[in-house]
């Protein structure tokens, strides 16, 4: 027997108050106030100052469930909290039943003992994070680095507190995100009446995967609140049974099941192949009956991953290898959808995973100062193709090595592990975000500078207690529970020698990178060519987002760009002078402010452009790139691709066409010559036709033309023909000159590119009058576009909220280029974009936006 008792009639208030007001769980203290209308809009304005007294509080949730006789002559009843944000003590009935201490943790507890036929109450009172944690920091005696928490905004000066709470670090603020410190209940909350036996938890591990054959091992946790049982235990996949007998005792116990299946379908990540699932059904039977007693069912990807790190000629390898294929791995960094969780749909994040793979990308990075992300994010990305290097949540500090800390944080990995290690998408789990390279503890005067402001004996401490979390308590939870999985200790990092300690942090020629010298040290552009890694795990630019977005937070007085307004809306202190400081030297000067903020977005993109293709060039030396950052928690000046509210920025654009899986891309070389790149992530080779055609800016008619045979390999990326630029041009001005690059095979055009001579900033760009004419038998959807001189970085706008099949595009004089128009669709299936009418449009280019 089992069944879920439901709990209804929840409702909150604060602890030092009498008045109950309707919650919505989950949710958090935030979200209901601001329902109710109790809080302004913390998004909008300068309101984030406004709701900071909330933390300091501690609050209440309540609610009832109906128990009936039956249902308490189960064995267990028991109380299942998914999540609690983050300090809760719970009681049944007024009786206390459990304390919980971690947000990441899920907490199970038998009440039957407390539970009354007919209404019951269940409280749960949180306590103020602030308050619990400030009197660690004083026992301490000192503070830990912590640099992103914004304690100042907090109203709690120098006090650091966010490194004591196994608590989202985000929520304490970053140089993107506001500091919200939320409590409340953020995931499920239910209780489990059964009697019997249940099972508690069904993993496939994957001992050999190849496409002859999967060699598996079902591994059950089983709970058998009776006496022992003789059971059979099957296995369903398809139409294949597995079985055998098997004696469960009273209590836990695992037992396991070998499986092997002939020529299985792989999964594969996006551009490799279909991301084949199958679903897999645990059953417990009775022995002469037949009946099933418990069952469980999963679903996950057969696949072989692995993370090579083998010695070369340049160094030490670092790529994936996905079923034996080397994986080039495209994508970005990934931060929680909303500062308020609870508030993501399962919309949002199929429009986010949708979006990372319309955009060809095959990997993002859950960063280590968010969330374990919903099980909805893993299986759409299971289904989408795309793999997840996840991260531990410790990012950007210094943490307790307390026993009671290390204790809680290897129970957190357990239950995070566990929840998702059937997803085939997981290609690694790594220990922390930049706390290695921050400290930097064998390099003296290396890292951020944390060291100097601690004793020696304090220095010792804080690294013993780094190593037992970083190199002994999360690795150790790794290999006992996904055996299968790579662990990587710190992003970035070069490597471990053997007796792994000593990390070498002035080398780039092995381990990832983390590449910041564009943009915080306001170097140019140009040294993306320059400092490129074996795996590029983060780097970035800023923009702001587009106009419709800037006013979702601000009024029209506000539209400067040092407003107080845009100023809270920017994290990163020195971002809205970079981006200026940028502009200045790669762009002429916009119209105003609301010009600034497009062509903020087409800085980034160049810049972003610049980097993801420099990495491309280089594989296999670089063997991935994952640029900062995909999404936004809030409404911001930030370095997403794609805004809070979905809105793709140009950077997501040229992202799509950077990481095409064939891609053609263009380098300077010497004398002034050109370089043209053949990137091929396909597994066939290429063997086409490169079309070179010379224009005047300012007219279509052909100057000079020119086909060129070229080859590249399945998998393989290099120059495939080199312009001379001064033959081409015999004398014309290289800034009224342009050269459009198209690669065929078959007739079919794999790939193209625009070629300039001169710098944006020096190009007298003509007016333009692009014309934009109805696809005939699109319904609506698709238009050609055309311009008589040279556009540049078009910029298509939709009445309709969607996005385009491409869009922050260059249009060469008299080559017509299509596009389409697409919008979240409801259906199942990858096929998550569809074509729909955009209804009004509208249209400019950057001439439209510059000063004369």
């Amino acid at each position: 027997m089992f069944n879920v008792i439901g709990l209804d009639c929840w409702r909150f208030r604060e602890a030092q108050s009498d008045e109950w007001f309707n919650a919505e769980v989950p949710g958090c203290v935030h979200t209901d106030l601001l329902r109710l209308g109790q809080i302004p809009d913390p998004f909008i304005g300068m309101n984030e100052a406004e709701v900071q007294w909330i933390d300091k509080q501690d609050w209440i949730y309540e609610a009832c469930f109906e128990t009936h006789a039956e249902q308490l002559q189960c064995r267990r009843i028991e109380l299942v909290l998914e999540g609690l944000d983050t300090y809760a003590d719970v009681k049944v009935n007024g009786q206390h039943v459990l304390s919980a201490n971690n947000m990441f943790r899920q907490w199970r507890q038998d009440v039957k003992k407390f539970v009354q036929v007919g209404g019951n109450r269940l409280e749960i009172y949180f306590r103020s994070p602030i308050a619990v944690d400030v009197p660690k920091l004083e026992r301490l005696g000192y503070v830990l680095p912590a640099p992103n928490d914004q304690s100042e905004t907090g109203g709690l000066a120098d006090k650091k507190v966010s490194v004591f709470a196994r608590k989202a670090p985000y929520h304490y603020g970053w140089d993107w995100g506001p500091r919200l410190v939320t409590s409340g209940i953020w995931r499920e909350v239910r209780i489990e009446a059964w009697s019997g036996m249940i099972v508690r938890d069904l993993f496939i591990r994957q001992d050999e995967v190849n496409a002859e054959e999967a060699r598996l091992t079902a591994v059950i946790e089983v709970e058998n609140a009776g006496e022992a049982t003789e059971a059979e235990l099957r296995i369903l996949v398809d139409s294949k049974v597995w079985s055998k007998p098997v004696h469960l005792l009273k209590g836990k116990q695992t037992v396991e099941l070998d499986l092997d299946m002939r020529k299985p379908k792989l999964w594969w990540c996006r551009g490799l192949g279909e991301p084949h699932l199958y679903t897999f059904t645990v059953e417990l039977a009775e022995r002469e009956q037949g009946a099933v007693i418990a069952n469980k069912t999963v679903k996950t990807g057969l696949r072989s991953i692995r993370l090579v790190r083998e010695p070369d000629a340049e160094g030490e390898s670092f790529y994936f290898e996905l079923n034996g294929v080397p994986v080039f791995a495209k994508g970005a960094n990934h931060i929680p959808n909303d500062s308020f969780a609870t508030e993501v749909t399962k919309e949002r994040y199929r429009h986010e995973i949708a979006s990372a793979a319309a955009s060809h990308m095959n990997m993002l990075r859950v960063w280590g100062g968010g969330i374990y992300e919903e099980d909805v994010f893993y299986e759409l990305c299971d289904e989408y193709g795309l793999l997840i290097w996840q991260d531990f949540m410790f990012a950007c500090s210094m943490y307790p090595g307390d026993e009671t800390f290390v204790d809680n944080v290897a129970q957190e990995a357990e239950d995070n592990i566990k929840r998702l290690r059937n997803h085939p998408c997981i290609a690694l789990w790594c220990g922390n975000n930049e706390i290695d390279s921050a400290w930097a503890h064998y390099v003296e005067n290396g890292g951020w500078g944390w060291k100097k402001d601690y004793t020696p004996e304090q220095r010792e401490r804080l690294w013993t207690d780094y190593e037992t979390l970083f190199h002994r308590i999360l690795p150790e939870a790794v290999h006992a529970w996904t055996p299968q999985t790579a662990y990587w200790p710190s992003s970035p990092l070069i490597g471990l020698t053997a007796d792994r300690n000593q990390h070498a942090h002035l080398s780039s020629k092995a381990g990832d990178v983390h590449y910041w010298g564009v943009w915080h040290a306001s170097e140019p552009f140009e040294h993306y060519h320059v400092h490129v890694g074996r795996f590029m795990s983060e780097y970035g630019f800023q923009s702001f987002p587009e106009y419709k977005s800037v006013r979702a937070y601000a009024e029209e007085k506000d539209l400067e760009l040092e407003s107080a307004v845009m100023l809270a809306h920017q994290k990163n202190g020195a971002g809205n002078r970079l981006i200026k400081e940028y502009m200045e030297r790669y762009m002429r000067e916009p119209k105003d402010f609301a010009c600034f903020l497009p062509m903020s977005q087409i800085l980034q993109a160049e810049a972003m452009k610049m980097a993801i293709e420099s990495h491309r060039r280089h594989k296999p030396y670089c063997m991935g790139t994952l640029y900062w950052q995909m999404n936004d928690c809030w409404p911001v000046a930030s370095w997403s691709s794609m805004d809070y509210f979905g809105r793709w920025k140009a950077l997501q654009y040229t992202a799509k066409r950077s990481f095409a899986d064939v891609l053609l891309s263009v380098t300077d070389a010497e004398q002034g010559n050109k370089e043209l790149h053949i990137v091929n992530d396909t597994q066939k080779p290429i063997a086409g036709t490169l079309r070179l055609t010379l224009l005047h800016i300012r007219g279509s008619q052909v100057i000079r033309e020119e086909d060129i045979q070229v080859q590249q390999a399945a998998g393989a990326a290099g120059i495939v023909h080199t312009l001379p630029t001064d033959k081409w041009l015999n004398g014309l001005n290289r800034a009224e000159h342009m050269l459009v690059a198209c690669l065929t095979q078959n007739g079919e055009q794999l790939a193209s590119c625009e070629v300039y001579f001169a710098d944006t900033k020096e190009m007298d760009l003509p007016q333009t009058n692009i014309k934009i004419t109805e696809v005939p038998g699109s319904r609506g959807s698709s238009f050609i576009l055309c311009s008589d001189v040279l556009a540049r970085h078009v910029w298509l706008s939709a009445e309709r909220e969607g996005i385009f099949s491409d869009n922050h595009l260059d249009l060469a004089p008299g080559i017509p280029k299509i596009v389409e128009f697409l919008a979240l669709s409801n259906g199942n299936g990858t096929s998550t974009f569809a074509a729909v009418s955009p209804g009004a449009l509208t249209v400019h280019s950057l001439v439209d936006w510059i000063q004369g």
